[in-house]
């Protein structure tokens, strides 16, 4: 992947690329897995929650869908550390198997009307199987994205971590799309909701074929042929949550901010579209499909130029943008006319726009080479889970109690809130290396340049 001059690592830029698509694609697969489940929330009440009445079958499904969240934490304190043990590359192989099971599986979950209460929890237990999937996929993609992309252009390359996942949410979203548009109400209860949960086992595969190719990170393998003596599990804990505390407070609160907005826009509105505006179904998923396909053409756009203007300027365009927007967005959404319900959307997705592309560069930046991948996967999955994906639930829950439908804009505000207190204590990496490692560079003459303005330095490799 790379060659390395002094403290300078020169990066190979054909394997750059190589490295990029395959994780990009295999991060792809993973939530296209992960995100059918919230557009085919209203069929999957029917199927697992038929006693129940409409708006309780929702939160019923919603409650299936956060419980995935209530072990991403336990994925990430299992495979975080363990990719700062074995490698990246090896836990991301995991974590994509086992995401196509847990898919798969819920593909052949009897209905409620076949086994009873038998359903449901055979629904939760396969959902818990992505949800701890899923603890490891994301801090290790963005660490192994992050440790390959040299240091000027970090925002750019790993912004593709992101198309990736909006590819994913998007293509899982046309076929959901696609199925409603063609099967009857009663097809599409018996045994169409089951097709996307089954297409995933060959897309599985293909997304493990392109991660065993990838070559390891040349900063795990420097870590690697240094023999750099590395805390064991429980020093490592200590280290994140004592020594690493504001770090780790930082990335939960930048967190907490992205993976509102985030499973806002695909995962909640849809539904929210549907069961409280009422917007034909096929008709609410597309509007939220196209405000993603805008997303999926500015991310890599503003990734490069928060390799320009740093990562903080973008980060707290977002949190301007939740806090001062939200509102006025879900007041264009409720009105049910498309030509304002879109804006409305559009609106929620440039808020997430300025997360995606500065985030994947930002958060690895936020902690050392050694402990990278632990802390990053513990911090991550911690404000995921309490707070990013209990958002359809709890926005959800609340339209019903009060039946007011700007209580998501308020959501959107104060997460806004607490993520513009986070950026203040987040320090500008734009254009530097990851802490701990040495510099990365795009060919030797720029490796020159740095190796004699800086004499190498043992501690590149800590």
């Amino acid at each position: 992947m790379t060659a390395s001059r002094d403290a300078v690592i020169v990066v190979d830029a054909s394997m750059l690329r190589r490295t990029i698509a395959a994780t990009a694609v295999g991060n792809m697969m993973e939530w296209f897995d992960f995100g059918i489940f919230s557009y085919l929330a209203v069929p999957l009440g029917q199927v697992f929650f038929p006693t129940a009445s409409g708006p309780v079958q929702l939160i019923s499904t919603f409650a299936t869908f956060s419980a995935a969240f209530v072990v991403r934490p336990l994925g990430g304190f299992f495979f975080g550390p363990l990719g700062d043990r074995i490698g990246r590359k090896r836990v991301l192989a995991t974590t994509i198997i086992m995401m196509a099971v847990g898919t798969f599986c819920i593909g052949l979950v009897p209905g409620y009307a076949t086994i009873g209460i038998g359903a449901p929890l055979l629904l939760l237990l396969a959902r818990l199987v992505q949800g701890f999937s899923t603890g490891g996929e994301y801090g290790s993609a963005m660490t192994f994205i992050a440790e390959h992309a040299p240091d000027r252009r970090r925002g750019y390359l790993t912004s593709w971590l992101e198309f990736g996942t909006l590819a994913g949410i998007v293509l899982g979203a046309l076929l959901v799309a696609a199925l409603t548009a063609t099967l009857s109400h009663r097809e599409l209860i018996s045994w169409g909701w089951r097709i996307p949960f089954l297409v995933t086992a060959p897309l599985g595969l293909v997304g493990l074929y392109l991660r065993l190719r990838l070559a390891e990170t040349p900063v795990f393998e420097r870590l690697e042929r240094a023999s750099v003596r590395r805390p064991g599990v429980r020093a490592e804990f200590r280290r994140i949550f004592v020594q690493e505390r504001r770090s780790l407070l930082v990335c939960v609160g930048l967190v907490l901010a992205w993976n509102v907005s985030s499973y806002m826009l695909p995962a909640y509105l849809p539904s929210y579209l549907s069961a409280d505006v009422g917007i034909p179904s096929t008709t609410a998923l597309m509007v939220v499909v196209a405000a993603l396909a805008v997303l999926m053409v500015l991310v890599p756009f503003v990734g490069r130029l928060s390799d320009r203007i740093g990562r903080k300027p973008i980060l707290t365009s977002g949190c301007l943008l939740l806090a001062v927007g939200g509102i006025p967005a879900f007041l264009l959404i409720r009105t049910g006319a498309l030509h304002w319900v879109f804006p409305g959307c559009l609106l929620v997705g440039l808020m997430l726009l300025c997360f995606e592309s500065a985030g994947p560069a930002t958060l690895p930046a936020l902690f050392p080479t050694e402990i990278r991948a632990g802390a990053l996967s513990v911090a991550f999955n911690l404000g995921v889970s309490l707070f990013g994906g209990t958002t359809p639930l709890i926005a959800q829950a609340l339209v019903h109690a009060t039946g007011n439908l700007l209580v998501p804009g308020f959501y959107l505000a104060a997460a806004g809130l607490v993520g513009a207190v986070a950026v203040l204590f987040t320090p500008e990496t734009a254009g530097k290396p990851l802490p701990g490692s040495a510099p990365a560079v795009t060919d030797r003459a720029e490796g020159e340049i740095l190796g004699a303005r800086r004499p190498a330095d043992p501690s590149d490799d800590r």
